[in-house]
């Protein structure tokens, strides 16, 4: 087959469906969002590719098609791994049929995320395989061995990319394709029924499992094991191993000796490699992306008069260690090795230079609405009704609790707009909870795709006690954020959805975000904030970044 230029994202996708992929299922969050969109992209598609209204109803969804014996794929980012985590932890007890998949894609720094949360540990608790790959191939090919894993031992198998594989483009060279899986259900439907007594069982087979996936893990090629210079050891884990090598030119410069190393692609740890390579080692060094749990579990195999450096790692006198947040790159790991820093790109400059400039940090560009963004006029028309009614010191009379999406600039100036965000659907509960606490006006702002993801069930709460509070919800028709894919629910039908939970229909309001209907919606708005029970107000507009892909697609049908 010929060699593609893929993302890592798109890697993983292709593996998918080279697999011989039946279902796939997920919510978008970057930096997952393109292996969905690569799946359904696929123009000889023969498989099923839906987004969901959450990560939850995406991994029982793929459950089901698990339970008929064919394979899927469910993808996310990490923190929408804590949204799936009740179906995923159950997971592990079944005897998992077609095979499953969880592709999960971490965000170390950060960069469009609110926790560095490393997808590791989930699969530790869960006691399931977890594959890392370094690069755009290993995402290829480990993809396609996670769904036979996943057929070996009846377990659900993750693999954990991040931000930099995700995003990233090399080559990738595919193999022939396989056959989906034929329609069967599981034999033993006991093996699917978590009623106490079988979950105790299927808890029991899954500790015998594990002697068997930890062979896997030991004999498995990635995991591989180098054995130098003993006194110095140093364990790379995804992408650090690709960070370290960026060194070794200038670490054989100044060493005599090579450090031995283990690379470490899947999981479980294998331990007698662990030990070998450091039977005789006076000094570790652990490499590894994300949050420190090799080091961590280092300390319990080992014995404590090694010095153990990474994340964690005490330093004796002035030695390095690796940064406990934001990501790795050379720069951080050279300065672990040991080494000297690179010569910096302002030292190469020319004197005033202007790239210079944009290399100091000098010049940032905060990210912000896009102009003429429908919520921009929705946030103008909150911060009018909020002035009205704060209009006194002391005890406060009004909060914005907001939440995941677009609209979470509206934290930034020049709107200013909102006070807190945790994590989706969290608005509607945070504004219910401060109206309980005695705020006279509550707010909750949140977007009508993060609605459906976890905002109607807080709703049903605040319905069912008809809490004195106002949710907005901020309706342009697509999942903005993410690159403007499909909602799971049809703008056209939030209406019923939202007077089905209960609200009285008097209080359910529908305004136009526009600029000339600004301070129109902001007495409307300001009547139902007065109201001492629920009211919803939906603003109402197309993202113009939809609007365009919407009418590029439609000139070229």
């Amino acid at each position: 087959m010929n060699n593609l230029t893929l993302l890592g994202d798109e890697a993983v996708a292709l593996g998918a469906i080279h697999a011989g992929l039946s279902a796939a299922y997920g919510y978008p969050g970057t930096p997952s969002t393109e292996i969905m969109e690569f799946i359904q992209d696929w123009k000889e598609r023969s498989f099923i590719a839906k987004w969901c209204a959450n990560e939850k109803t995406a991994l029982e969804a793929a459950l089901g098609t698990s339970f008929a014996g064919k394979r899927s794929i469910v993808t996310m980012k990490h923190v929408g791994l804590n949204v799936a985590s009740d179906p995923f932890m159950n997971s592990a007890l079944l005897e998992i049929n077609g095979g499953l998949v969880i592709a999960v894609a971490d965000d170390p720094g950060m960069h469009s995320s609110q926790g560095e949360q490393d997808s590791r540990f989930y699969a530790f608790f869960a006691l399931i395989p977890c594959l890392e790959p370094r690069s755009q191939q290993e995402a290829y090919d480990m993809c396609r061995e996670a769904f036979d894993l996943s057929e070996r031992f009846h377990v659900p198998v993750v693999i954990r990319l991040a931000t930099r594989l995700s995003h990233a483009r090399s080559v990738v060279c595919p193999a022939p394709g396989k056959f989906q899986n034929s329609c069967s259900k599981a034999k033993d439907k006991t093996q699917w029924m978590l009623l106490p007594a079988h979950a105790r069982r299927n808890y029991a087979a899954l500790i015998v499992k594990q002697e068997e996936i930890r062979r896997w893990s030991a004999a498995h090629p990635v995991n591989k094991l180098e054995l130098e210079d003993r006194a110095f050891a140093v364990i790379t884990s995804g992408l650090g191993g690709n960070y370290y090598e960026e060194n070794l030119t200038d670490l054989a410069a100044v060493r005599n000796r090579m450090p031995s190393r283990l690379h470490i692609g899947v999981y479980p740890l294998p331990e007698e490699s662990i030990r070998k390579l450091c039977e005789k080692a006076k000094e570790i060094l652990v490499i590894e992306e994300g949050q420190p749990l090799i080091e961590e579990r280092l300390r319990g195999i080992l014995s404590q008069s090694i010095n153990i450096r990474g994340r964690l790692g005490e330093n004796k006198d002035s030695e390095p260690k690796i940064p406990r947040t934001g990501e790795l790159d050379p720069d951080n790991v050279r300065a672990a090795l040991g080494l000297p820093p690179r010569t910096s790109v302002l030292e190469i400059l020319p004197a005033g230079d202007p790239a210079a400039v944009f290399a100091e940090g000098k010049i940032g560009r905060p990210p912000q609405l896009c102009q003429g963004c429908p919520h921009a006029d929705s946030y103008e028309t909150l911060n009018r009704v909020v002035k009205a009614l704060d209009d006194s010191e002391g005890h406060p009379k009004v909060c914005v609790n907001s939440d995941i999406g677009c609209y979470s600039l509206g934290a930034a100036p020049p709107y200013s707009a909102i006070e807190s965000i945790v994590c989706m659907g969290a608005s509607v509960s945070m504004a219910r909870g401060a109206a309980d606490a005695g705020i006279p006006y509550a707010f909750a702002v949140i977007g009508d795709s993060t609605f459906i993801h976890s905002g109607i069930t807080a709703l049903i709460d605040a319905a069912e006690a008809n809490t004195p509070m106002t949710l907005i919800i901020l309706d342009n028709s697509t999942v903005a954020m993410t690159g403007c894919q499909m909602t799971a629910f049809p703008s056209a039908k939030l209406k019923n959805l939202i007077l089905g939970t209960g609200l009285d229909p008097a209080h359910y309001l529908e305004l136009e975000a526009k600029k000339q209907l600004i301070e129109e919606n902001a007495a409307k708005l300001q009547q139902e904030a007065e109201y001492r029970g629920l009211s919803v107000a939906v603003f109402k507009r197309e993202c113009l970044e939809a609007a365009r892909k919407r009418l590029k697609s439609e000139k070229t049908q």
